[in-house]
């Protein structure tokens, strides 16, 4: 398993902030929505990236991505890496698989040099329980952040003032006293969208936002196409 890591729960475009961690490691955090592209910067790079080695941390298995500025072939999604010419690691249409913690390395002479450079990469996506959509039907979206925190998902929301939250086609939050919907939050890292679709409801979209101390950082919108009722991610 470490050595597919899929490119390491917790989307439009990619923000940072950047954090100093106790540690002494430079530390970044982006946040992206499933399907669009991302570059995560190295902060530390060299004068040249053959310097360079980009590794992937999921749940403790840590998989080497990039070696000395080379992609290693033998991971499963190399074909959606590149690195950048300021030694940035660029990862083409995103999946929630892409998750992690990832860290810039530098070495010369077979010695690393410095500190790591580390990059956060925050996934958000959407789903719906449904493969049939119709006026009438009951449909249930799912937003979930996919995250790699060192603390629990709650404290690490809580601490970061992290919010998950669904607006309408106009950008206004819908809120749980709306009778039309019903929004749960079945988790700290998820909010659920349940509504019965209206006939009015084609090409109706639902966008679910991501904030961090009210700045929106990414979002993912759910559109349901009109003819046959098709239903289409952004």
């Amino acid at each position: 398993m470490a050595h597919k890591c899929h490119l390491c729960l917790l989307g439009l475009i990619a923000l940072s902030s950047h954090l100093t961690g106790s540690s002494g490691e430079d530390e970044t955090h982006v946040f992206i929505s499933s399907g669009e592209n991302v570059r995560l910067p190295c902060n530390n790079a060299l004068h040249d990236c053959k310097s360079t080695t980009w590794n992937c941390n999921r749940h403790s298995a840590a998989v080497e991505l990039i070696a000395r500025g080379i992609i290693m072939k033998h991971i499963e999604s190399h074909e959606r890496l590149s690195l950048g010419s300021d030694c940035s690691l660029n990862i083409r249409n995103i999946s929630k698989e892409d998750y992690g913690s990832y860290s810039c390395r530098q070495y010369e002479n077979d010695k690393q040099q410095g500190t790591d450079s580390r990059v956060f990469l925050h996934v958000l996506h959407v789903s719906s329980s449904q493969t049939e959509i119709s006026a009438g039907r009951s449909m249930t979206l799912s937003c979930l952040l996919y995250s790699y925190a060192v603390v629990s998902c709650g404290d690490w929301i809580r601490s970061e003032r992290i919010e998950l939250f669904w607006v309408n086609q106009a950008g206004v939050k819908l809120r749980r006293s709306d009778s039309r919907y019903q929004i749960s939050a079945p988790g700290h890292c998820i909010s659920s969208l349940t509504t019965t679709l209206l006939n009015e409801d084609h090409n109706r979209e639902w966008r679910c936002n991501v904030t961090q101390s009210d700045q929106v950082k990414t979002s993912v919108t759910y559109t349901v196409k009109s003819s046959a009722w098709i239903v289409s991610m952004n």
